[in-house]
């Protein structure tokens, strides 16, 4: 049988290059999706890129309370149950010396990642099957320091102590709660931090992140999926409360 037959997922960041990655993935292995982005336009081509007539998709903005129910609601409705979250909405802010770290940013990125995360949570888990699973995409930089950071790797911090009270509360009910840490991957989302820090640096930023892999290389999305299904299916029946590197040994 499939890692996740007639198991139902709802997955933010939906239409980004992991979010369609990890739907594809579980799309394969017998899963029912909801994806949830903000645009429904993007949602409705990744969707088509997914190719599974067993998904519906849902715009909304996590930073929503209502827009969260709406999208747990959606899951409830469409296939009578929840079983998995991916909660993979992201954004990333900018780089700069703490003086001069616009608060507006700041608040932007710690909005997305930490309350984004606590209110899909608080939405979901009341609707959620017992023995589920939460996957919170953290990052590299939930583990780490750079200066300059100052929005982004806050929040990635932020989304591990969310998780671990997560972990800690639903362990009664079966339902695992973990952190997926993806090192750079090759998409839209790194690229173009990575063309930001190459002003910065004033040398190729790629390459820079490369040099700090000890493989070398970075990450495709369909890695990070295999990962994020690990954590969903019950392949990892006893893994709770844990952070998953999947960085290519940047953390080691």
């Amino acid at each position: 049988m499939s890692a996740l037959q007639d198991r139902v997922c709802l997955i933010t960041g939906g239409a980004g290059s992991i979010g369609r990655a990890v739907a594809k993935l579980f799309a394969d292995e017998g899963a029912q999706l909801v994806l949830s982005d903000l645009a429904e336009s993007a949602l409705a081509t990744a969707r088509a890129e997914i190719g599974s007539h067993r998904a519906v998709t849902v715009a909304g903005d996590v930073t929503r309370a209502e827009d969260a129910a709406r999208m747990v609601e959606t899951a409830i409705s469409a296939f009578g149950r929840l079983d998995v979250v991916v909660s993979n909405a992201g954004n990333f802010g900018t780089v700069a010396p703490i003086g001069e770290y616009p608060e507006e940013v700041f608040d932007a990125v710690y909005k997305v990642h930490v309350k984004g995360a606590f209110l899909l949570a608080q939405a979901a888990v009341p609707r959620m099957t017992d023995g589920g699973s939460i996957v919170i995409m953290s990052s590299v930089a939930g583990t780490r320091g750079d200066p300059g950071v100052y929005g982004y790797i806050t929040a990635k911090h932020a989304q591990v102590g969310l998780m671990r009270c997560l972990a800690k509360e639903l362990a009664p009910r079966r339902i695992r709660v973990n952190t997926l840490h993806p090192g750079p991957v090759a998409n839209s989302f790194q690229g173009a931090v990575e063309a930001d820090l190459s002003g910065i640096i004033g040398r190729d930023g790629t390459e820079f992140f490369n040099e700090m892999i000890p493989l070398g290389r970075h990450a495709e999305p369909a890695e990070i999926a295999r990962s994020a299904l690990y954590l969903a299916s019950d392949q990892s029946s006893f893994t709770t409360g844990t952070t998953l590197m999947v960085d290519g040994g940047m953390s080691a």
